[in-house]
C-alpha cells in the first residue's frame, strides 16, 4: 500500500496561517538536512508563465536521446504526485518518495511551511542522492521567492513566455510579473528568454544587466520558425534544421526553439541526430493531448476527435484557439468546448479567444478543487464572451449528452481550462501520465 498520500495529507496541515512567499522556511529546513541543494547535478532553472512544462519536456527528450541521465522537477501534477519528480528518467517510486517526505517531516518538526516548500525540499533530497547528468528544475510560482530559488549557481536560467497569471501574488501588470520571474537570474550565470512583449523584455534585460548575467533574447538573438515542414532554429552562429515538434500547436515552435537554444547556450546540446530524435519523441500530457482510447472516450459520439489541454490563462486560450482554428482549416468539424476553471483565473478573456470557432460550450465544476468556478458561474463568463453555453454536471455527462443528441457530424471536442480538470479527465479515462 502506498504511504505517500497519507504523508502528503499531513504536510498540507503545516501551511502557514498567512500565505507569504519566502525563502526562509526552505533555507532553514535545508540546513537541518545538511543542505542537499548543494549536492545536485548541474541545474537548468526554468521560470515563466506559459510553456515551462513543454520546454522542459523537450530538453529532457533531447538529453535522454543522447543517453544522458536526467532528473526533472515540475508542478503541478495531473493524477499522481509522483509525476512531479523524475529520477534519472524514472518517475519516483512510492518507497523513495515516502522516505524523503518522512525525513523532511521529521526535520521540520511541525514548523509552519507550505506544501510546495516542503515537497520541494524532499525533491532536493532525492535529487542529491541519485547520480544524474542534469537536473531540469521548474519554478512553482514566480521566481524571486519561489522555493526552487535556493540553487546558488545553475548552468543556465530560462524564462519562457510571460503573461498575466497569479496576479494576487506576482502583480497586476506584465512588467511586475516579469520582475518576479527575473528573480531567478544569478550573477555570471547565462540566461535565455523567450520572445516577449517590449515591456517584459526591457524588465528582463535590465535585471540581467543588474546582476551581471549574460543573456540572449528570443526574436533578437535567436529565432525559431516553421519552414518547409521543418523547425528552423537560428542564432548568430548559424541555423539548426530539425523536424517539427511532436507537441501540437504553433506555440510549440517557440517552446522547442527555446529548449534547443537554451541547451546550446549552456553547452549541453548533443549531436544533431540526437536533437532530432528528442524533438520527435517529446511528450507532455494535457498540452493539446489527443485522447484516442479510454473510458471517457468510449462515451463520446462515434468518430469524435477529442483533445485535452490544461492551459488556464488568456494567452493559453489564444494559443489553443489558434491550434483548433488550424485544425478547422485542414479538416472542418463542429467544435464543442468542455471547460472548467479555478476561480483565481480569468475565464472571460480565456473564452474570448474562441469567438467564431465554437458551436457550443459546456461548463463543469472541477471535482476535488475547492477553488473551482461552479458550472453556472463559469457559463456566465462564456456567455459574456459571446459564446453559446450550457452548464453540465461533469465531463462524462457532456459526452453522454452529445452522443444522445446524435450530432450530424462526428465532432471535435476540446476539454480545457485547467490542469486540475485535465488530471481528473486522465484519471477517469484511465490514461494517466507515465
Amino acid at each position: 500500500m502506498d504511504r505517500s498520500p497519507a504523508i502528503l495529507e499531513r504536510l498540507l496541515s503545516l501551511h502557514p496561517k498567512r500565505m507569504d512567499l519566502s525563502l526562509q522556511r526552505v533555507e532553514k529546513l535545508l540546513a537541518k538536512l545538511g543542505n542537499p541543494e548543494m549536492r545536485l547535478p548541474p541545474v537548468v532553472h526554468v521560470a515563466g508563465t506559459n510553456g515551462k512544462g513543454s520546454t522542459i519536456a523537450t530538453m529532457r527528450a533531447i538529453l535522454e536521446a543522447a543517453g544522458q541521465r536526467v532528473h526533472v522537477y515540475t508542478s503541478p501534477h495531473l493524477v499522481s504526485f509522483h509525476e512531479r519528480i523524475r529520477l534519472a528518467g524514472t518517475m519516483v517510486s512510492d518507497a523513495d518518495l515516502s522516505r524523503a517526505l518522512s525525513l523532511c517531516e521529521t526535520a521540520n518538526a511541525g514548523d509552519p511551511i507550505t506544501f510546495f516548500e516542503i515537497t520541494t525540499v524532499a525533491a532536493f533530497v532525492l535529487f542529491s542522492e541519485q547520480p544524474a547528468d542534469i537536473l531540469l528544475l521548474e519554478v512553482g510560482l514566480g521566481g524571486r521567492l519561489d522555493a526552487t530559488n535556493v540553487i546558488p549557481s545553475p548552468v543556465i536560467s530560462v524564462v519562457t513566455s510571460i503573461s498575466l497569471d497569479h496576479e494576487a501574488w506576482l502583480g497586476d501588470s506584465l512588467e511586475e510579473i516579469a520582475a518576479e520571474k527575473a528573480g531567478i537570474l544569478k550573477m555570471g550565470v547565462p540566461a535565455i528568454f523567450a520572445q516577449q512583449p517590449d515591456g517584459v523584455r526591457a524588465v528582463l534585460e535590465e535585471a540581467a544587466q543588474r546582476v551581471g548575467a549574460p543573456y540572449k533574447v528570443g526574436g533578437q538573438d535567436w529565432t525559431s520558425r516553421a519552414e518547409s515542414g521543418r523547425l528552423v532554429v537560428e542564432d548568430e552562429t548559424g541555423l539548426i534544421d530539425l523536424p517539427l515538434p511532436k507537441l501540437p500547436g504553433q506555440h510549440q515552435i517557440a517552446n522547442a526553439g527555446l529548449a534547443v537554444s537554451a541547451l546550446k547556450m549552456a553547452g549541453l546540446l548533443p549531436a544533431a541526430d540526437k536533437v532530432e530524435a528528442g524533438i520527435a519523441a517529446t511528450c507532455w500530457p494535457a498540452r493539446m493531448q489527443r485522447l484516442r482510447t479510454g473510458r471517457l472516450v468510449q462515451r463520446a459520439p462515434a468518430g469524435s476527435e477529442i483533445w485535452l489541454d490544461g492551459g488556464h490563462n488568456p494567452d493559453a486560450g489564444k494559443a489553443v484557439a489558434n491550434f483548433v482554428a488550424d485544425l478547422e482549416d485542414r479538416a472542418p468539424k463542429p467544435l464543442f468546448l468542455i471547460a472548467g476553471m479555478l476561480n483565481t483565473k480569468d475565464p472571460l478573456h480565456y473564452f474570448e479567444a474562441f469567438q467564431g470557432l465554437v458551436q457550443q460550450v459546456f461548463t463543469v465544476s472541477i471535482k476535488g478543487a475547492e477553488a473551482s468556478w461552479s458550472a453556472e458561474e463559469l457559463s456566465r463568463s462564456a456567455i459574456a464572451a459571446g459564446l453559446t453555453c450550457e452548464p453540465m454536471d461533469d465531463v462524462g455527462a457532456v459526452l453522454d449528452h452529445l452522443t444522445d443528441a446524435a450530432v450530424p457530424q462526428a465532432p471535435r471536442i476540446l476539454i480545457c481550462g485547467s490542469l486540475y480538470l485535465a488530471g481528473n479527465v486522465l484519471a477517469e479515462n484511465e490514461t494517466p501520465p507515465r
